[in-house]
């Protein structure tokens, strides 16, 4: 039973905080309490306000206004608590944010009223390590990227699967996805689509030396390691493209898969092949 939602939304937008007001308005007259992120909670005039990280532990649904970009920042800060999340997109249709502002109404009755289905998405744990010690450590949804700065040359990436040597990539970067990244940069250097309940990884060269060096996928149990050998000039990792750290020469990027999982409210009306044919115009002449 849903009794307190959780309200997120893309930082300034203009037509977020009109569209929370008439969620709130419509949680109120079921006696549903709500919590919104400052910003928000701001422009509404209202003091049902908590910091976005401590949103999550005191909800049973999450609201999120916006885009991909905004929803893949509030699933790190859920963390594998189990809220799902409903994605409205303000924009264009999302691969993520699949119910529309004409549909959010319908959907949120049906939601309230405990209708609904969600997706079940992996996340990954990513650790960092510099002399043998851990600097940083993130659990992502999408994907993470080691590339190098503009003027750099190429980096040396040696590989690991499972402790066995995959290969050294000499390559502009690297990118280690989930399924629900597959879409993204993934896709863009060339990477596969991956159908978001396979559970697996994707391991992407962007630009290889060797055009033999081709995207691998592999078990999402498998854990992924990556030396990098030599960084001339700067060389950037990045999680999710909205986190990010200079890496140095000798730096071991250790992936697996996390306990944590991201659940996100499946739409009623439109399914994943419908989004890739939508987002990605195939069939069109």
């Amino acid at each position: 039973m849903i009794q307190t939602v959780g309200i997120y939304a893309k930082t300034n937008h203009l037509e977020a905080p009109k569209l929370a007001q008439d969620i709130c308005s419509r949680l109120q007259q079921r006696g549903i309490d709500f919590l919104l992120e400052p910003w928000l909670g701001k422009a509404l005039g209202s003091e049902a306000v908590a910091a976005p990280e401590e949103i999550p532990p005191q909800v049973d649904l999450i609201i999120v206004l916006g885009g991909d970009g905004t929803l893949i920042s509030v699933a790190r800060q859920v963390n594998g608590l189990q809220v799902p999340i409903l994605g409205v997109n303000l924009g264009s249709l999302g691969f993520l944010t699949e119910i529309t502002r004409q549909e959010l109404p319908a959907m949120l009755e049906a939601v309230l009223g405990g209708k609904y289905e969600v997706s079940d998405r992996m996340m990954l744990d990513v650790e960092i390590l510099r002399r043998g010690k851990s600097v940083a450590t993130h659990t992502l949804l999408n994907d993470l990227v080691i590339n190098k700065g503009t003027l750099a040359r190429i980096i040396d990436m040696e590989t690991w699967v499972d402790g066995d040597y995959l290969t050294t990539f000499k390559a502009d970067g690297l990118i280690i996805s989930t399924p629900t990244g597959s879409t993204g940069y993934n896709l863009a250097a060339g990477g596969p689509i991956i159908y978001p309940g396979i559970n697996s990884l994707v391991i992407t060269p962007i630009c290889p030396h060797m055009l033999t060096n081709r995207p691998l996928i592999v078990s999402s149990r498998s854990k992924i390691a990556i030396d990098v050998s030599f960084a001339a000039d700067v060389v950037y990792f990045t999680g999710d493209g909205q986190i990010g750290a200079n890496l140095e020469a000798g730096d071991r990027v250790e992936v697996c898969r996390s306990v944590a999982r991201t659940q996100l409210v499946k739409s009623p009306t439109r399914d994943y092949f419908e989004i890739l044919r939508t987002k990605l115009s195939w069939g069109e002449r």
